[in-house]
């Protein structure tokens, strides 16, 4: 039986409106009413004697607040609140965005997650690890690497050292990319791994043992040296004192690691072997730059010498960890910040170099005399000549062939063949290159080495390099030109011995070239990393470029003498 009344207000002249006519004016439904009011969120004025609800004139305002407070995502009980007035609108309004703030930053993580797996084709396998990630509240990710760095330091008095690692707990962004996701996967399994545990402790280590309050410049701001530490008399000083003197002393160090890495990579990319006296510039200036970082150790050095060079040494080689290296990599990329500059390539340049020269180097310039431009130029044809028929004898199946250099195939054996050149004729023109990590040989090695040959040689002729000086001991144009003959003759030895083919090359120029190499390689260290390695006896009757390659370090036997190397057929 129906409602007794007159276009929707109850007949009893009370202006009340029944729960049909409040639905019509406001066009929420009949069920909906009824719930919230069943929930206390607009109760009823009155009831008729049937027992239907019966609402007074401030219900379809007090309905429309509720239904926008909805809309908006607003819970039931913040309504509720908002209502009896136990809370504002403005307070539950920021309560409800906080919320919301969170929810986005779940579901954006939840969407990267799964781009992330969409992209990479992820495996069955690495979805648990993949759905933890998204499950993971921000503070839950901060601790798996705070108490990865509290356990791998634990018992090791380091604090400074481990109070910039904990400084640098990463925090992924709101909306992070596909790549941080990659990145931070990669990270937790780099940090459960034993790798980086270890190698962190050595690093804590060694940073407690060579200071009274050691820290590693690394951990803070991205600098790749160890052993840096406090000044002594920072112990005696304020708080503040200590803070500002350990800043100073990191900056330092920084600067330092920023010095070793762009002197190393521009070593590298001039070609200068970490043993030859043209990496001494290079030594002289780090050293200077960081002996006053040292003020503060136990013994500091007084100076260059054998004692500043060994500590450095000890201090680049202990600081050359990879799965450190690969943390600081990650972590980068994880917040979004730049990632610290790789400076493997460097650090190994600069301990090769420190081996080599453990006091500093008093230059024999007695190395540059005796180096005439026109016989250079006449070697480095008669070189060419015949290096660039065993070029061109290679067959792309002997491409893989092992050769006398150490892990090099006959491939990565050309390829820095043709680089030689190309190096040397960019010397000449003013322009060195640095491209040495590049694939200079392409599809035709052949092609290749005729075209580097033809351009070193136009360079050599053309720009006047023979007469000129070159860096900071101004070596003389031709004797660097000498250098390419002896690289080239050597490494031509390398092909024949891989290859099966005859190892008397340039006959009439091999014996001033061996001598040449004594002259300038002679006073050379041969120490590991170095160019060259300890000289092999020749065999008895070795023709010039025999020995020219045992005094390299050559072994005679590679593969066996006058014997064919293995895969070449004798043909």
């Amino acid at each position: 039986m129906g409602d007794p009344t007159v276009d929707g207000m109850y007949e009893d002249g009370t202006g009340l409106l029944t729960i049909g006519a409040l639905a019509r004016l406001t066009g929420v439904p009949v069920k909906t009413i009824r719930s919230w009011s069943d929930q206390d969120l607009l109760p009823p004025a009155a009831r008729t004697p049937a027992g239907y609800r019966l609402y007074g004139a401030d219900a379809p305002a007090r309905l429309e607040i509720v239904r926008s407070l909805r809309d908006l995502g607003v819970g039931l009980a913040a309504i509720r609140s908002v209502l009896h007035r136990e809370c504002t609108v403005a307070e539950t309004a920021a309560q409800c965005a906080d919320a919301l703030d969170a929810q986005i930053r779940t579901l954006q993580l939840q969407r990267a997650v799964l781009r992330s797996v969409a992209t990479r084709g992820s495996a069955a396998e690495e979805l648990p690890t993949m759905t933890e990630l998204a499950r993971l509240s921000d503070r839950e990710r901060r601790r798996i690497i705070t108490d990865f760095v509290e356990d791998a330091l634990d018992g090791v008095h380091a604090p400074a050292y481990r109070s910039g690692l904990l400084a640098a707990v990463p925090d992924l962004p709101d909306d992070p990319t596909p790549e941080q996701i990659d990145a931070w996967t990669a990270l937790t399994a780099l940090v459960r791994g034993s790798e980086l545990r270890a190698a962190l402790r050595r690093l804590a280590e060694y940073s407690a043992r060579t200071g009274p309050a050691a820290s590693e410049p690394r951990a803070a701001s991205g600098a790749h040296t160890a052993g840096e530490t406090t000044p002594a008399a920072s112990q005696q000083a304020t708080p503040e004192q200590a803070a500002q003197e350990q800043a100073t002393q990191q900056e330092a160090a920084v600067r330092v690691a920023e010095l070793m890495r762009l002197r190393g990579e521009e070593a590298v990319t001039a070609g200068i072997a970490p043993d030859s006296p043209a990496a001494e510039p290079f030594l002289t200036e780090l050293i200077a730059a960081w002996l006053p970082t040292q003020a503060g150790t136990a013994d500091p050095p007084d100076g260059d010498g054998p004692q500043a060079r060994g500590r450095l040494l000890e201090q680049v080689e202990t600081a050359a960890e990879p799965a450190v290296e690969r943390y600081w990599q990650l972590l980068c990329t994880v917040t979004g910040r730049p990632a610290p500059p790789r400076w493997d390539l460097a650090g190994t340049w600069t301990a090769a170099a420190l081996r080599a020269h453990p006091r500093p180097y008093e230059l024999d310039r007695s190395a540059f005399d005796g180096t005439d431009p026109d016989r250079v130029m006449h070697a480095y044809e008669q070189v060419i000549r015949d290096v660039s028929a065993l070029v061109t004898a290679v067959r792309p199946k002997d491409l893989g062939l092992p050769t006398p250099c150490a892990g090099w195939r006959v491939r990565q054996l050309l390829d820095h063949m043709v680089w030689e050149n190309l190096m040397a004729a960019s010397i000449a023109e003013d322009a060195p290159r640095t491209d040495h990590t590049a694939d200079h040989l392409g599809d035709d090695h052949r092609a290749a080495f005729e075209d580097s040959a033809r351009a070193a040689l136009a360079a050599f002729t053309h720009s006047g390099m023979l007469r000129r000086t070159y860096g900071p001991y101004e070596a003389p144009g031709a004797m660097l030109v000498q250098q390419v003959v002896v690289e080239l003759l050597a490494h031509g030895w390398d092909l024949a011995r891989a290859t099966g083919a005859p190892t008397g090359l340039a006959p009439a120029v091999a014996e001033e070239t061996l001598a040449a190499a004594r002259r300038i390689y002679g006073a050379a260290p041969r120490t590991e990393g170095g160019s060259f390695a300890p000289e092999r006896p020749a065999p008895p009757g070795a023709n010039a470029t025999d020995r020219l390659a045992a005094f390299l370090g050559r072994d005679p036997a590679f593969p066996g003498h006058d014997q064919v190397a293995p895969g070449r057929d004798p043909a």
